[in-house]
């Protein structure tokens, strides 16, 4: 079975996809049930996975008996290895969570969701593993053509920001193509080793200055770096609360590591080109930090508080990819990682306190505490992560940053990350004080049937992120650093 582990990460889902409306027909709770025991199946694969890349290197999987570069293969390196267990375990707290939002809704609704969430999760994993340039396009548009039609199922705003992120995502994807395109053009192969190779006598020519520039607006606009991120207000605000979390969590952080791959792996970190590059990413990077967390403190609703600060938090792993050393890049992962965890429960206590009584607005979360214990205690230790105090994983991920800038000397950058730290206290303790200090105006209706403050597939999926961001940054670095490290390229370590 290890042997085809890669595939499985991948086909496991996508089997799901184009079953869920059969399993709908038949039973809800079967197709439920299905769908977290799909994600729970990549994530095993891509666990084993992750320890065999550990003890043995990388893994290469061919796929119809032609050798690369010739056919599609996928990669698999501790690094991706990471992502794609990240990407499976949010995707089952996700489906898991989604229970509740959809166990009213009829079949036709509920099938569409979930072939659709498959499909999404298909095209995150897929872009992680694949080691083909236009594969990793293909898996790209999966996921984003299904993300556009779920933020449909928002209601009439959701329309609207679809369609925003269709216009918009469809650009950040044609770039990647045509850059893509140069590439080819230039090397011959898609295959991504065999691109390295060739790439390295050319990198200073014109068409692979193009690819370049390309590659990087066509990303930026994927992961919402400033000032690319015009589409992600909406559309993480007006999703439904699942979808807002995966968004957030996994969908805006997948071209974060495709940028790493490429600039790191591809082409020739060590270049002047790649430098200049990295030097413009740092430099948005500070602005989407700052912008992102004074617009936070600018929002009255919690949900759209939380798609700024998804600004500013890409804004933290692109200024880590900017610095370019060791720490930078052990910093950017490792808030790839703590972000995941933080910015999904965090949407996920949205979603709870929505259903449980029916607010959106942070004004109204006075005495909120004694009507949610669990959820408040969770959004405790998240925004204190968020915020950066130990032993937080947040702390430890701006740890790394700062200490990877002062190497470089980027003295600008540790006092972005502070000043923003400072920011986040701002917009979070304003949360925290009404949740825990100030009394009720008005008693609380609750809005679903439970007897505990939620149901069980919302407090779940709530505690064991809290609890996991707890665990990454106790355990930070000998889980986390030392296998990202020796995934790097040796130019980096």
């Amino acid at each position: 079975m290890i042997k085809h582990a890669p595939a499985f990460i991948v086909i496991i889902p996508l089997s799901m996809a184009l079953l869920a409306p059969i399993m709908a027909k038949l039973s809800k709770a079967l197709l439920r049930t299905f769908v977290v025991s799909a994600f729970i199946g990549s994530m095993i694969f891509s666990s084993l996975v992750l320890f065999e890349t550990l003890e043995s290197g990388r893994i290469f999987y061919e796929f119809g008996a032609w050798e690369a570069p010739f056919g599609i293969e996928y990669v698999m390196d501790p690094l991706n290895s990471i992502f794609a267990v990240l990407v499976s375990f949010i995707a089952t707290t996700v489906a898991v969570y989604s229970r509740e939002f959809f166990r009213e809704e009829g079949w036709l609704k509920n099938a569409v969701y979930y072939s659709l969430l498959c499909l999404i999760v298909t095209g995150s994993l897929g872009m992680v593993v694949t080691g083909d340039a236009f594969n990793l396009y293909v898996f790209l548009e999966i996921s984003s053509l299904s993300t556009y039609a779920l933020i449909a199922l928002g209601g009439q705003r959701g329309t609207v920001a679809s369609f925003k992120y269709l216009q918009i995502g469809t650009v950040g994807a044609s770039f990647y193509l045509l850059s893509i395109g140069y590439i080819y053009a230039i090397t011959g192969t898609l295959n991504m080793i065999d691109m390295a190779e060739r790439l390295q006598p050319v990198i200073t020519s014109p068409a692979v200055l193009i690819a370049i520039l390309l590659m990087f607006v066509g990303l930026g606009i994927k992961m919402a770096l400033f000032p690319l991120h015009i589409w992600l207000p909406d559309a993480h605000s007006y999703a439904p609360y699942p979808l807002s979390a995966y968004m957030s969590g996994i969908l805006i952080k997948i071209p974060v590591y495709v940028m790493i791959r490429f600039m790191f792996y591809i082409f020739n970190p060590t270049s002047e080109v790649i430098q200049s590059v990295l030097n413009v990413v740092g430099i948005l990077a500070s602005i989407a930090i700052l912008f992102g967390s004074i617009m936070a403190i600018a929002q009255s609703e919690y949900k759209r508080m939380l798609a700024y600060s998804s600004v500013a938090g890409i804004g933290y792993i692109a200024l880590g990819i900017s610095i370019g050393n060791i720490y930078g890049l052990v910093g950017a992962v490792f808030h790839v990682l703590n972000h995941a965890f933080m910015k999904v429960a965090l949407f996920f206590i949205a979603g709870g306190i929505y259903l449980r009584c029916g607010e959106k607005k942070i004004e109204n979360f006075k005495g909120l505490f004694k009507e949610m214990p669990v959820s408040m205690y969770a959004f405790l230790i998240l925004a204190f992560s968020m915020v950066g105090i130990p032993p937080t994983a947040g702390f430890f991920s701006k740890w790394y940053l700062i200490n990877g800038a002062i190497m470089e000397g980027l003295w600008l950058f540790p006092i972005v990350i502070i000043i923003s730290s400072i920011l986040n206290a701002v917009y979070f303790f304003r949360i925290i004080e009404n949740i825990f200090l100030k009394p009720a105006d008005k008693s609380f209706e609750s809005h679903v049937k439970s007897k505990y403050e939620l149901p069980f597939s919302l407090l779940i999926p709530i505690s064991l992120l809290s609890i996991g961001v707890l665990v990454l940054g106790i355990m930070n670095f000998e889980l986390v650093a030392n296998v990202i490290i020796s995934s790097f390229p040796e130019v980096l370590n």
